[in-house]
């Protein structure tokens, strides 16, 4: 779903991630109605959190707002944060062995000391909902069927919805994190896209960026891309999130690109709400293989 912007040469439509990941989750809500009739069970989300940082409890909450609107079982874990890796790692594996857990998602960041990576690979990678282990991340570069990460399949729902064709187009990706960048770009390839990654150190960005039809920008850095870095009537996604004195903003300076980029997402309101969404489309479908499987 798009609105309009109107710039000084054209016209910029923003892309309502709002509308598209609310009929997601009321799609995700039908289905696990009809889940819980067929098999006599619902979907069950285990949300781990370690520690008190504000971002992550917010997020956490939104999570299992979000869990609870769907129908699902909301699985909550909370740990100190002064917790010992060897406390999380057994939290981990419980909710592994538990059969009414369909989907396990370690919030991150994690507090100093714990590592992080070692602990996201000790969920199996039939409940990896965030599609973040090293076996989800082989499953990926392979093609082969499994969990993808939440935020990259967001993005290509809206660009779906608006009917944006991949196949052919050169498509940048600022940023290269294990979470948006390089799984985002390993999905644009497998879409027939010809894929650039950059990043905010990459020598002369807007000389590339240019070149985009479309840009996806992850990089993590408050304002990074402007007017400079995008040619007429490219498509710009913004996965950036930032709190200012101004309110939330990405990782674009937007307000620049009115009648430059022909669609754009906002923040808030565009990448952020369709994370969530495929959040709980990943966990239905982990309960659905598991079902099948079983």
């Amino acid at each position: 779903m798009t609105t309009t912007v109107t710039g000084k040469t054209a016209t910029t439509l923003l892309l309502d991630g709002t509308a598209e990941a609310r009929a997601l989750r009321t799609k995700v809500a039908q289905d696990v109605a009809a889940a819980a009739q067929r098999y006599g069970a619902v979907p069950g989300l285990a949300t781990v959190l370690v520690g008190n940082d504000p971002a992550s409890v917010a997020y956490v909450t939104a999570k299992r707002r979000a869990i609870r609107e769907a129908g699902m079982r909301d699985m909550h874990c909370y740990l100190p944060g002064n917790a010992a890796q060897a406390e999380v790692a057994a939290v981990i594996d419980e909710l592994a062995q538990d059969s009414e857990v369909s989907g396990i998602l370690l919030q991150l960041p994690l507090p100093e000391g714990l590592d992080a990576a070692t602990l996201i690979d000790r969920i199996p990678v039939s409940k990896d909902v965030d599609g973040l282990t090293t076996a989800s991340a082989g499953l990926l570069a392979r093609g082969a069927h499994g969990l993808r990460p939440c935020t990259p399949v967001g993005v290509l729902h809206l660009l779906d919805g608006a009917h944006v064709e991949l196949r052919g187009a050169h498509a940048v990706v600022v940023g290269h994190s294990a979470l948006v960048g390089r799984p985002m770009a390993r999905m644009l390839l497998q879409r027939d896209a010809t894929v650039t990654v950059a990043h905010q150190h990459t020598v002369d960005l807007a000389s590339l960026t240019r070149q985009a039809d479309i840009l996806i920008v992850a990089a993590g850095v408050h304002g990074l891309v402007g007017a400079e870095h995008v040619k007429q009537g490219a498509v710009v996604i913004d996965v950036g999130i930032h709190r200012t004195p101004e309110g939330l903003e990405g990782d674009v300076r937007a307000h620049e690109l009115r009648g430059i980029a022909r669609l754009i997402t906002p923040v808030p309101g565009g990448v952020g709400p369709m994370t969530i969404a495929v959040l709980l489309t990943n966990t239905l479908l982990a309960f659905k293989q598991e079902r099948t499987c079983s």
